[in-house]
């Protein structure tokens, strides 16, 4: 292994690149206003462009998953980039929502969905002895591409429009993901992919996504990653809301919520990588939806002023990044590297499903409502987390 160290670290440097880049798609809410400014657009109607957007990242990574073991993730990432890049252009020519749907939602959520599985699952390939850490490393950098995105955004709407910022950001997002996709490569037949971070569990057997819905691990697996995912998103998606009609708070100060969410999401990411590979997924999961169901707890039965809104949404975001990081790193551990692309698509569909499911419960039970429901969620999640074994026989 030690010969292919630079090589291994070059590949997470294009992973990471490639990451930054999808992530700039979470800058969409500061394009709502913007859009309604120029076109008159229904501000429901606009952010609908994002539901479908999220929706088809999930679905097509499916897709990217199984395309990838056949052509390779570099291929399959130059092929997300010029999807996102080309819906991203042909948006800033869009003067219909349908345009616009079509353009940035299924053209453009195509493209994130392509190319996010590449450097993810990749990087997991090069670093079986440190699945957390790495994992941690590849999804904290598609949180934080909204963050460096943001000014950028922000400056091209002001300078350029709207409609000139989505071409620009096409162009830019073009360029660096197919730059970035040129370091992605898998591991060589010699290189050494059987090491396991001691104390995780894993199995001994590399499973196609076939074999991993056969068996009863995988549901169990998926359904509490639905259910984590309901909680986080609900928040992300609401926290300006939040703060504006629970807390009270100015639209300034709660759209500062934003930020804080962005950093903690992106901050949990990387540290529970890590601290995943050192006490087992499992136990980091246990903790992941108990912070989750706390804070829940507390923002549906204390009045909320501003210190308890900024930590109780700190801990939501902390936790949810921790289960993007972990759960990919239990699907390598449970079912093997080798179909990690394809066999995580499969389980990313829990993702995209609480991503429609969360606004649905919000506009149907209320928010204080919606938080207890997250929060039992949460504690059915922690029950349903302790009978999770892996499927195979183990290895350490």
């Amino acid at each position: 292994m030690n010969r292919y160290k630079k090589t291994r670290w070059l590949v997470v440097l294009g992973a990471v690149l490639v990451q930054i880049c999808l992530g700039s798609i979470y800058t969409w809410s500061l394009f709502n206003q913007p859009l309604i400014d120029k076109f008159g657009w229904d501000q429901s109607a606009i952010v609908l462009t994002f539901s479908i957007t999220v929706a088809m990242f999930a679905f097509s990574t499916i897709f990217a998953g199984k395309l990838q073991n056949k052509i390779g993730p570099k291929k399959v990432a130059i092929l997300g980039g010029l999807l996102l890049g080309i819906g991203l252009i042909l948006s800033s020519k869009a003067t219909s929502l349908i345009e616009l749907y079509i353009y940035f939602g299924v053209i453009g959520g195509t493209g994130v969905g392509t190319a996010y599985v590449a450097p993810l699952t990749t990087c997991i390939k090069w670093f079986p002895d440190k699945r957390g850490f790495i994992t941690g490393i590849a999804v904290s950098s598609f949180g934080l591409g909204s963050l460096i995105f943001k000014s950028l955004v922000l400056d091209l709407i002001l300078t350029k429009g709207v409609s000139q910022t989505f071409l620009y950001l096409g162009v830019i997002n073009l360029i660096l993901i197919v730059l970035g996709a040129q370091t992605l490569s898998t591991p060589p037949t010699d290189y050494e992919t059987t090491g396991v971070t001691e104390g995780v569990e894993s199995n001994s057997k590399d499973s196609t996504s076939t074999q991993m819905i056969s068996t009863k691990q995988f549901y169990l697996l998926w359904i509490v990653y639905f259910f984590g995912c309901i909680s986080g998103l609900l928040i992300i998606g609401l926290a300006q809301d939040i703060g504006i009609d629970l807390v009270k708070l100015t639209p300034r100060t709660a759209a500062s919520a934003i930020t804080v969410i962005a950093l903690f999401n992106a901050g949990g990411r990387l540290a529970w990588g890590v601290v995943s590979d050192k006490i087992g997924r499992k136990t980091s999961l246990l903790i992941i939806y108990l912070t989750t169901s706390i804070a829940m707890a507390i923002m549906s039965t204390i009045t909320m002023n501003t210190v308890i809104f900024f930590v109780s949404v700190s801990m939501i975001a902390l936790s949810f990044g921790g289960l993007v990081t972990v759960v990919p790193a239990i699907t390598a551990d449970y079912y093997g590297v080798k179909n990690i692309a394809s066999n995580y698509g499969v389980v990313f569909q829990a993702f995209g499903i609480a991503a429609i499911a969360g606004p649905i419960i919000a506009t149907n039970f209320g928010l204080n409502n919606s938080f207890l429901i997250a929060a039992a969620l949460s504690i059915f999640s922690m029950i349903i987390t302790i009978f999770i074994k892996p499927p195979f026989a183990l290895s350490r």
